[in-house]
């Protein structure tokens, strides 16, 4: 019986043919893609005719073409739908895909070809994508240890295979800790809580099986919980809860996982002669070094930890007006700051939601897309991984640009947070192949599925990562989307949260679910009005977690109490008693689940100063929708992917780099 990961895929659209997949193909599937893969590059490495870019670098590409397809559905899936066989397979997947990796890199005569390329770059005639390529390549092979010999390869080897197997592990506790934990609540413990919130814990508690609704530690469930329960004892518990996630004791603690994880990173680095991880990872960022990094964060803690303690004495005095003694907690600061938006700027989230519904706010997202860039959206019916899931065709004067998936639910199968991934990477090396684009998000499910404003915003932002998967231009997957620096990244999710404010795009698609009315001029302009509300707590929140990612990584020796160095670094910068971090150690996912953001979660703030810039653009000109500006973001931006350094294309987008002025404003921390 032939496996359906293996062949080719003929349904419509060449999507990977789900409703045919089971769990038994995916392990036979690797094993046939990893035999591929590894005689595909023994006919590179012994090859005997001379090296040129074709038969060794585009061979290269092609090489694990198989494998890149059936890893695009397996960990797409495993993400967003697990269960214990999936778990089981990414367990054995981790240690054996990261020593494929080293067999490739750590080859000889593999590596002496890309070498000899590379001594000759000059008189290859590459053109300036090929020449990228090339270096790309190049680079990292270098940063993989193909330099490095005997008893030191070998070691970094190992390295890097542990390190695979313990982000699995970290990410697997998370989500059992997530899964596992819920709070039942009582009939009179709903009292004071929004229709959307009782009905978002009733949903859950059916999901549960839990015979009545529940908070769960879903973040569209335990944020609005927070923000809403006058119930003070049920959101200290929920809180402890939140915050213990990675950290509860037993075999899901995380906390010797992350150090070992960190001492593991510092060896990687030393090994390959850089002085700590930071040093190593940063190099190719557009930071290029911490203290670049520390300048940006410094920059902006200051005007924010003034802004959120100014805040907190005024949150505290509401506790204490209340008849609670002591300090304010940081299970009160969302309620009380909630109470307070009320109160100054008229606005209540529980007024708002009824209009923010998921399906106008995925019409938003497209709408925009279209007004920008010409794309067109069609839904198409055709069998998923999940009944949550749901597809569009998306084309362009009726050429097709790619598929889109959106899944948007928080389920126990699904582990939490937000992102965008691709199934399939947009290409032409052999013909054009157009990409399978998935965004995923963690919204509570309820009929109609409403969404809070930063649920809003989030769905906004994923959707600009899946638009530079979309509009991808290039000729090598190495390159292809988000293949770009990772404080670069941002750069596109973080530009597109900026349409959800623009009023005409509220006035059309904020709706009312019920009478189907438009968000009234005056909640729109009061929901506008607050757009900076509270901005010292978020951005306190997120700069801690940044500061202390770059602590963890920029000694020579990793800490050996991360969870000591944590509270350190919080002590020094003066951490506001009330706020948490964003992520604590335990479950702060960007930095331990992988090293796609260690000593890198700065990232975020990076692109927002570029960001911020960016869409200064569009009203410096004729307005968020100027032709010319979003011919120039699609060009300079969004198709050009990794093909050139990330500040020499946004030069080219805006003539010039940005510095933090615009961040600041555009948070409301710029003071005169």
């Amino acid at each position: 019986m032939t496996n359906p990961l293996l062949a080719e895929w003929t349904a419509p659209h060449a999507l990977p043919p789900f409703d045919a997949i089971s769990d038994a193909h995916f392990g036979p599937a690797f094993d046939a893609a990893e035999a591929e893969g590894r005689a595909a590059i023994a006919a590179i490495a012994e090859a005997t005719e001379p090296p040129t870019f074709a038969n060794t670098i585009e061979a290269l590409e092609r090489a694990d073409k198989l494998l890149d397809r059936v890893a695009g559905v397996f960990y797409n899936i495993a993400g967003s739908d697990s269960n214990p066989e999936r778990e089981a397979l990414m367990r054995d997947l981790a240690p054996r895909m990261s020593a494929y990796a080293s067999e490739i890199t750590n080859n000889a005569a593999l590596f002496a070809r890309i070498q000899t390329l590379w001594d000759a770059r000059d008189d290859l005639d590459l053109s300036a994508e090929q020449a990228r390529v090339l270096m790309l390549y190049h680079r990292s092979f270098v940063r993989s240890g193909a330099a490095l010999e005997g008893a030191a390869r070998d070691r970094l080897t190992e390295v890097k295979s542990r390190l695979a197997t313990l982000g699995t592990t970290f990410t697997q506790n998370l989500l059992a800790d997530e899964r596992s934990w819920f709070m039942p609540l009582s009939e009179d413990d709903l009292e004071g809580l929004p229709d959307f919130v009782v009905a978002s814990a009733r949903a859950a508690g059916e999901e549960k099986e839990a015979g009545g609704p529940i908070v769960t530690l879903s973040r569209s469930l335990i944020t609005p919980f927070l923000q809403f329960s006058p119930r003070r004892d049920l959101r200290a518990k929920a809180f402890a809860a939140w915050i213990a996630r990675g950290a509860n004791g037993g075999d899901t603690d995380n906390r010797t996982i992350c150090a070992e994880i960190l001492a593991l990173r510092a060896e990687r680095a030393k090994l390959l002669g850089y002085a700590n991880f930071a040093d190593y990872k940063l190099e190719t960022e557009m930071a290029r070094t911490p203290d670049a990094v520390r300048g940006l964060l410094m920059q902006v803690w200051e005007p924010a930890k003034a802004a959120a303690d100014k805040d907190a004495q005024i949150l505290e005095a509401m506790l204490h007006k209340d008849g609670y003694e002591g300090p304010l907690e940081p299970w009160d600061w969302r309620y009380y700051a909630a109470i307070r938006r009320k109160a100054e700027h008229d606005l209540d989230e529980a007024e708002l939601k009824p209009y923010l519904q998921l399906d106008r706010m995925i019409e938003a997202s497209f709408a925009c897309a279209n007004r920008l860039f010409g794309l067109e959206f069609a839904p198409l019916n055709v069998p998923l991984y999940h009944p949550d899931a749901r597809a569009w065709e998306v084309t362009r004067n009726g050429a097709p640009v790619a598929i889109f998936i959106g899944d948007y639910f928080a389920r126990g199968s699904k582990r939490s947070g937000a992102w965008c991934s691709a199934m399939r990477s947009q290409s032409k090396l052999d013909g054009a192949v157009t990409p399978i684009v998935v965004n995923v998000c963690n919204f509570a499910k309820s009929e109609p599925a409403l969404l809070s404003y930063d649920d809003a915003r989030t769905l906004f932002h994923e959707f600009g990562h899946a638009l530079h998967q979309m509009l991808s231009n290039v000729t090598y997957g190495l390159i292809s989307g988000t293949s770009v620096a990772r404080d670069f990244v941002e750069l596109p999710s973080q530009l597109y949260e900026h349409w959800l404010e623009v009023p005409e795009v509220l006035e059309e698609f904020a709706t009312h679910a019920d009478t189907g009315a438009p968000m009234p001029r005056d909640l729109l302009d009061r929901l506008l009005g607050a757009a900076t509300y509270d901005m010292g707590f978020s951005t306190v929140e997120y700069v801690a977690s940044a500061l202390v990612d770059l602590a963890f990584h920029e000694a020579a020796d990793a800490p050996a109490d991360p969870m000591q160095k944590q509270a350190e670094v919080l002590e020094a910068i003066g951490m506001p008693r009330a706020i948490p971090m964003r992520h604590a150690t335990p479950h702060f996912a960007h930095v331990f689940a992988g090293d796609g953001y260690s000593a890198g979660y700065y990232s975020y703030m990076w692109s927002e100063v570029m960001d911020a810039d960016a869409f200064d653009a569009f009203g410096e000109a004729g307005g968020p929708f100027d032709p010319e500006i979003a011919a120039k973001l699609e060009e300079f931006i969004l198709s050009a992917g990794g093909s050139e350094e990330a500040d020499v294309l946004y030069t080219k987008f805006r003539g010039r780099m940005p510095g933090v002025e615009a961040l600041l404003k555009g948070r409301g921390l710029l003071t005169a």
